[in-house]
């Protein structure tokens, strides 16, 4: 979709023909190709291209942004891909929006998720993007949505920021050839966002960040929707409560931990009656130790992220099990001990053994009635399997 067919859905006979392209979708079960074909009887191929992109694009985006915001809201793919999760972007909004910084400036804004975020903060936003076509699509969601706020073409490296309280950065991490890794090969590199968060600012980084690049006095927070590490923002000085902070958001809420309720090491414990597998966003943020402090536990292995504990809790920091047995380790005993107790299905959960669930699965082939959990991992430092049920 090029940014003449963008703007001819903004017109009366573009919404019509959307409307139309709702209708046409849902009546012909979702197949993209008859409803292309109906909708060729009333535009020309490019106008019903356009039209059908956003259907489809507005129907994958209710997983990310929710029925409501995705059934008025403008998309293109790439810019559907990198937007920032509903509840994410607001958990986000809200923390820069108790700085009362006046006014925020997405720098980078793509289709605008984030700066709706803000605005619907109450926050007065400003968009900045390189690409013409984003920056309408962006627009035309604030517009949408009934909400304030500008965007322009800008690029921002060089731009002046002085008038805003709070900017917001969310670099490229893509390139031609796939994913950068390279925090210089970001745009804008990681040495405009050194830059950028000597003032007040947040910016939003892969969750694979480096912890011994982060800057001194810059909150690196990890978060995660639904047990999924989504991504990491760091917050500068001005606007940070903390040095690592890990945020876990669920259907019911969040919670967030940070390295302030981080006791440190907890030592090394024998497995106890209950295991705790840490969410990805502690992991990220080097807090494990504060979730064994959490439920009086220990860790099993010095390098494993799992805690166990006598006692049991409910965390949401943590998915939580009942330990039922130790089981052997090696395949063909386990096999049989699988098969003595009428196990026929089993999930398989992994982490620092070299196991393949999917492979082990079909090798061990059984044929009991009953399911279970494994937990294969490492205790001090050897093989274990664990049985376990989650609670």
């Amino acid at each position: 979709m090029d940014l003449d067919a963008f703007r001819g859905l903004l017109t009366p006979e573009g919404q019509e023909l959307l409307a139309r392209a709702h209708e046409v979708y849902d009546e012909v079960g979702g197949d993209p190709l008859r409803t292309a074909t109906v909708l060729r009887r009333h535009a020309g191929a490019e106008a019903a291209a356009a039209a059908l992109t956003q259907v489809e694009l507005r129907r994958k985006a209710v997983a990310k942004l929710g029925a409501d915001l995705a059934a008025r809201m403008y998309f293109t793919p790439d810019g559907l891909e990198q937007a920032t999760r509903l509840r994410v972007a607001e958990h986000r909004a809200a923390r820069v929006a108790m700085a009362e910084p006046g006014a925020v400036l997405d720098l980078g804004c793509g289709i605008g998720g984030d700066l709706v975020a803000f605005a619907r903060a109450g926050l007065t936003a400003a968009g900045v993007d390189r690409d013409p076509l984003r920056v309408a699509v962006a627009g035309a969601n604030l517009a949408a949505l009934d909400l304030g706020g500008a965007v322009q073409v800008a690029d921002a490296e060089g731009l002046d920021t002085a008038g805003f309280g709070v900017v917001f950065a969310d670099p490229a991490r893509r390139g031609a050839a796939g994913r950068v890794f390279d925090v210089d090969g970001w745009s804008p590199p990681w040495s405009f966002v050194e830059r950028l968060l000597a003032r007040p600012s947040c910016v939003k980084v892969a969750p694979g960040i480096p912890h011994d690049i982060v800057p001194h006095g810059v909150e690196a927070e990890f978060v995660s929707e639904d047990g999924d590490v989504k991504e990491a923002s760091l917050w500068s000085p001005a606007l940070a409560t903390a040095r690592r902070r890990a945020t876990v958001i669920k259907a019911g809420g969040l919670a967030t931990l940070t390295d302030e309720d981080d006791p440190g090491e907890q030592g090394l414990r024998p497995v106890g009656r209950f295991l705790y597998e840490p969410d990805g966003a502690v992991i990220r943020a080097g807090l494990v130790t504060a979730v064994a402090a959490g439920v009086n536990g220990g860790l099993v292995d010095p390098h494993i992220a799992y805690v166990t504990s006598d006692e049991a809790f409910s965390t949401p920091f943590a998915r939580s099990y009942e330990v039922l047995a130790e089981l052997p380790f090696r395949e063909k005993p386990l096999r049989a001990a699988l098969r003595e107790r009428g196990i026929g299905s089993v999930t398989i959960k992994k982490r620092g053994v070299d196991v393949v669930p999917e492979e082990l699965r079909k090798r061990l082939a059984l044929v009991g009635d009953d399911d279970a959990t494994l937990v294969m991992t490492r205790v001090a430092g050897e093989g274990t399997t664990l049985l376990v049920r989650p609670f």
